[in-house]
């Protein structure tokens, strides 16, 4: 190892830390694609097979050693039946251009996910029909998803209301939407215990506040004593919030990350106006 390094020049130096960044960076965006699917518990079995056939190696279990290797031999075709939705979905995002940034398709997702969420909310604001639905981001909500009932549907304006249709199976509890799709309906939240919160404001308003402490979704309210729209982001609720601002707000929080080039031009139109008018 000493002899390796002894023998570096700058530029094996340069290539080996370009390497070495260049798989972490594809490491990284490996996680973020199964952080928050069912993938991530599977790896973790997957760790615990490796952690059991390493102390076997060491300390020279003949059988489970033997059995262990019969396991990771057959086990890498296993991986790939195991994990086909997760190497489907990512194939498909590298075939867009979606892995490694962001692609003009995500911002009209974006526009028709929106769309669909206002003309739902206004119906049910117009009706006092008390809605919840959440938005997950960055952390991960399969363990509240699990507690409803699955439904891995397209978000429609009229699935939504629907789901929210008072005396209906889903109607009572959230809707959670994980990329871009309704996961689960009649979930159940977590309850804030802040206690300034104010007394008027219900259950449904509570479990979407509390959601918004522990994790970092959006949530959005229709309170079917007033009919008002509010929004809870980082245990902050904005009561009464106008469709214009709603529509603001949720692109702005939803909409992904701006690539580098993206950032560079936002740079330079600040900077003089070279970007377009």
């Amino acid at each position: 190892m000493l002899d390796y390094f002894a023998d570096l020049t700058w530029k094996e130096s340069i290539k080996d830390i370009i390497d070495i960044l260049i798989v972490t960076y594809i490491m990284y965006q490996l996680i973020l694609l199964v952080r928050g699917t069912r993938a991530v518990q599977l790896l973790k079995g997957i760790l615990f097979l490796v952690v059991i056939w390493a102390v076997s190696t060491w300390f020279d279990l003949y059988t489970l050693k033997w059995l262990m290797n019969q396991m990771f031999t057959f086990g890498v075709v296993a991986i790939f039946i195991i994990f086909q939705p997760e190497l489907r979905r990512a194939l498909e995002q590298l075939g867009r251009g979606k892995l490694f940034g962001r692609s003009s398709a995500d911002d009209e997702e974006i526009n028709k996910l929106i769309g669909e969420m206002i003309k739902a909310l206004n119906y049910l604001s117009r009706r006092k029909i008390g809605a919840l639905v959440v938005f997950e981001r960055e952390t991960g909500l399969n363990e509240y998803t699990e507690s409803g009932i699955k439904t891995q549907a397209v978000v429609s304006s009229e699935l939504l209301i629907n789901i929210f249709i008072p005396n209906t199976p889903l109607h009572d509890g959230a809707v959670i939407i994980q990329n871009k799709q309704i996961a689960s309906a009649a979930c159940y939240l977590p309850l804030s215990e802040n206690p300034f919160i104010s007394k008027e404001l219900g259950t449904r308003h509570r479990a979407a506040i509390g959601v918004s402490e522990v994790t970092d979704a959006v949530t959005v309210v229709v309170s079917e004593e007033t009919g008002q729209i509010s929004l809870a982001i980082n245990g902050q609720v904005v009561r009464d919030i106008k469709e214009e601002s709603l529509i603001s707000k949720l692109y702005e929080e939803l909409r992904p990350a701006p690539s580098l080039k993206e950032k560079r031009g936002s740079f330079w139109n600040r900077r003089g106006g070279r970007g377009n008018s």
